[in-house]
């Protein structure tokens, strides 16, 4: 599952649609949303330095830093061992909401390149110190953007590392307007930001998973605790595990639902797929139905033994089915009924119809608005 959540963010949007938005959702039951963002946002780094040579366009990812400081994001690719130096780094580059989101500071930093000596990496860094102001922010974003990938046809992912910043310093209609600017641009393939969905209304959150093609909801396991110690259990449970539910909502309306169980270690995440004997979750996932959608043998047999009334039987009788136009004046006897022309011994139904009165009149391919003066 977490493959096709980066597939679809990699791959983009085809020309003319909106580019794929994923939602991650945490709430404080299980706030590992962070851990889950991380593992995307290295999966798609290591794709694009992988494609890099065996691509003639270049493209990037621009990440809007809301909630952690560019070093750490430097801690995280070394961890993984995408060293990102001077020479390399024109396929990222960090929007500095963290440092100084509002310009209180007296020395604001400018626009430079930020070196961690801790780390030796290099990151190409850009301060931003009006985050309430979120139209300029969508030009900064689309201008570094633009830095990545040049003047050629590509496209290049954004990644807000907390919407729920955002929703502090911003209403709610500034920040759906954003994204939809961010998702409707021809220069932006893919985006997918996170939200820590019991800091907002449950209107807020609702508003931005209807915006996103993809939400993945990260929910805490419900196995019971096989320890002796339930505190030290749920604990681990928390914040350790989790189970990812995704929604993908595809381009003909259908909606598809998977989950799976993910852990939390030293190297990042380990995701396990839920087994057969857990369908039964994702199954509740699914909007439920008051009828059944297959038939039993026993309703195709009788579907099959029903006789059409307009369906030709093979009798050798003529067919004489009522078409409508006729009288009653034209047939042999004014209260016969018309037959579908049936042998009589058959062991089929017949439909029969009689005339309410003499007076109904036949239809007619005349205009009933005829004598309407239009």
């Amino acid at each position: 599952m977490a493959e096709s959540i980066c597939r679809t963010l990699r791959d983009g949007a085809l020309e003319g649609e909106l580019a794929p938005t994923l939602t991650i959702t945490d709430s404080l039951t299980s706030p590992l949303a962070s851990d889950v963002f991380s593992h995307l946002l290295l999966q798609l780094s290591s794709h694009l330095i992988a494609s890099k040579s065996h691509s003639q366009f270049r493209s990037g990812i621009v990440i809007v830093a809301l909630s952690r400081t560019p070093s750490s994001y430097a801690a995280l690719f070394k961890t993984k061992g995408i060293h990102i130096s001077s020479s390399n780094n024109n396929w990222i580059h960090i929007l500095d909401c963290y440092t100084d989101p509002l310009g209180w500071k007296e020395k604001p930093r400018k626009s430079q390149n930020v070196t961690n000596p801790s780390h030796q990496v290099s990151l190409a860094t850009t301060s931003y110190k009006t985050v309430k102001d979120l139209d300029k922010l969508f030009s900064v974003i689309t201008e570094l953007g633009r830095g990545l990938i040049g003047e050629n046809k590509a496209r290049f992912c954004v990644a807000i590392d907390s919407l729920s910043e955002l929703l502090r310093h911003a209403s709610l209609q500034s920040v759906a307007g954003l994204l939809s600017n961010l998702r409707s641009h021809d220069q932006i393939s893919s985006i997918f930001g996170l939200l820590h969905s019991d800091l907002h209304e449950e209107r807020a959150a609702a508003v931005l998973e209807y915006m996103s093609s993809m939400v993945a909801s990260v929910a805490p396991l419900h196995h019971s605790a096989e320890r002796g110690n339930l505190e030290n259990s749920l604990s681990e449970q928390n914040f350790t595990k989790g189970r990812l539910n995704v929604r993908f909502k595809r381009r003909n309306g259908r909606v598809r639902v998977t989950c799976e169980e993910f852990k939390v270690e030293a190297g990042g995440i380990s995701l396990t797929s839920v087994s057969s004997a857990d369908g039964a979750t994702v199954a509740g996932l699914l909007p439920k139905v008051q009828f059944n959608l297959q038939l039993s043998e026993k309703e195709k047999t009788d579907r099959a033994k029903v006789v059409l009334p307009f369906e030709h039987q093979g009798t050798g009788r003529p067919i004489q089915i009522y078409d409508g136009r006729r009288s009653l004046d034209d047939n042999s006897s004014e209260a016969a009924p018309i037959s579908s022309g049936k042998k009589e011994n058959s062991e089929m139904g017949e439909i029969i119809y009689f005339r309410d009165s003499d007076d109904e009149m036949p239809d007619s391919d005349e205009d009933p608005d005829d004598d309407l003066d239009i």
